[in-house]
């Protein structure tokens, strides 16, 4: 996912548009913490499963 987003700013640099690159790596940003809010749940819901809490 970061290599994507990586080459997509770069060429978004490289052909002057800095706005839309800022906004690309943005949006990485924010799906990269939600897919991790999501493993982190999982991770959570394992221990609650083997531990009994």
């Amino acid at each position: 996912m970061g290599l994507l987003v990586s080459v997509a700013a770069q060429i978004l640099n490289k052909s002057g548009r800095d706005e839309q690159a800022t906004l690309v790596t943005l949006a990485g940003i924010v799906v990269v913490l939600l897919m991790l809010i999501e493993q982190i749940g999982k991770l959570f819901s394992l221990i609650y499963a083997t531990f009994g809490f």
